[in-house]
């Protein structure tokens, strides 16, 4: 299989287009080409207002004015998009910003303003003393009206939407509708097969494992008679020369760079089937709050918010640790592993609870936190919850030396201080 037409290949060029800030705006500028020349065919037809008549020097000025203020507007939107990368990586997660790139407003934005440039540029070249495109100024003038309303919306949005607790609910809406259409998918338990693999199938290149084509692994297992077992969990770096699926039986051997080609490596990881990417941005957002330089507690007791309503929908969900997958006929094609309640509550937790340990407001609200999973979540899931409660307890302990305060440390409180918990 040619790598250029392999599901893997275009997984990443579909990501590339979603990240991309430049080609729905060059689309943008093709288009405003485009619509420049309709608006001068149509202008020939004499049935125009009288008040949209121009001269031709007020044609060429606010045709002129038209262009500039489009370059100034470009402008000023790439450097709120700068200003946005910078307080990303400085006080929220670099992670974060590949989900920011994705942003359909701000490419609508662009396009906007690139086609209206083009559009206001292709009439301005056609305006002559005897000849005015009076339709199209009349258009160009529209188009900036647009342009200033979205652009006025895209600011309320920057404004509005950069708050780590507005990001937080992004992010925690997007983690959920992975995880929600991620279990619906992944579905069905059977027999994984016990004898030892007769094939290894190893990655040609390095990088983060950021999709697998399911439905693909299954049909080519099910084309050779054979089941494919997965190695490595979404997410995973591996470097090139890495094992990703095993084959167990079969009645014919299946084409390793056809196989592979159904795993999408890349630079980073993504959310398109990894909802725990999605906690990882919210835990990286709690911790930098808790760094010395930021020290934000209530920040962070913010983002635990998002956390906690995330561990509710994911501890109420049947967690296998591995995912058994089978054809039409009922037979097991494809075994994907999968993580469990525990690996999941752990991530959540553990470097908030590091981090946060000497904060007195963090400490109360990760207990309140883990109190409400004990009341709320199956038994089946209490164990790594107590766990976590007497680790949290240990860390009180050792931060907290003095009796009075560690007692006020270990209550737990859902507003991290100034709540109380229902006795």
């Amino acid at each position: 299989m040619s790598v250029l037409t392999s599901w893997a290949a275009r997984f990443r060029l579909r990501q590339y287009v979603k990240a991309s800030l430049w080609i729905v705006p060059l689309f943008g500028l093709v288009l405003g080409v485009l619509l420049a020349e309709l608006a001068l065919t149509a202008d020939g037809a004499d049935w125009l207002p009288g008040g949209w008549h121009y001269s031709a020097t007020t044609a060429s000025g606010v045709l002129s004015a038209i262009v500039g203020a489009m370059v100034a507007l470009l402008g000023f939107v790439v450097t709120i998009g700068v200003l946005v990368v910078q307080q990303a990586t400085g006080t929220l997660s670099p992670r974060y910003m590949r989900l920011w790139y994705r942003d359909r407003l701000q490419k609508a934005v662009l396009a906007t303003f690139t086609g209206t440039f083009a559009f206001a540029f292709s009439l301005l070249r056609r305006v002559e003393t005897d000849s005015v495109p009076d339709l199209g100024v009349t258009l160009a003038g529209m188009a900036v009206a647009v342009s200033l309303v979205l652009l006025l919306i895209y600011l309320n949005r920057f404004t509005h939407n950069l708050r780590p607790v507005a990001i937080a609910e992004l992010v925690t809406r997007m983690g959920e509708a992975v995880f929600t259409s991620g279990a619906a998918a992944l579905h069905g338990d059977g027999t994984v097969p016990s004898d030892g693999p007769v094939m290894r199938l190893r990655s040609g290149r390095g990088g983060s494992i950021q999709a697998f084509n399911v439905a693909g692994l299954v049909a080519e297992a099910a084309r050779h008679d054979c089941v494919f077992v997965v190695t490595r969990l979404i997410g995973d770096s591996v470097p090139p020369g890495t094992v990703l699926i095993e084959v167990h039986g079969g009645t014919s051997q299946p084409d390793p760079d056809r196989v592979t080609g159904l795993v999408a490596l890349g630079a980073e990881r993504t959310i398109e089937q990894d909802p725990a990417f999605a906690l990882r941005i919210l835990v990286d957002i709690a911790v930098r709050a808790l760094s010395p330089a930021v020290n934000d507690p209530t920040t962070a007791v913010q983002v635990i918010n998002y956390i906690e309503s995330f561990l509710h929908m994911i501890g109420s969900t049947r967690l296998p640790g591995r995912y058994v997958l089978a054809d039409r006929h009922e037979r097991a094609r494809l075994v994907l592993p999968g993580r469990d309640w525990e690996n999941f509550l752990q991530l959540a937790v553990c470097e908030i609870r590091e981090y946060g340990g000497s904060s007195m407001q963090i400490c109360r609200r990760l207990h309140a936190m883990l109190e409400g999973l004990l009341d709320t979540l199956p038994p089946s899931q209490h164990d790594a919850v107590r766990t976590e409660i007497s680790l949290l307890r240990e860390s009180i302990d050792r931060e907290f030396t003095d009796p009075a305060r560690r007692a006020i440390a270990q209550q737990p409180d859902h507003q991290g201080i100034g709540g109380k918990y229902p006795s």
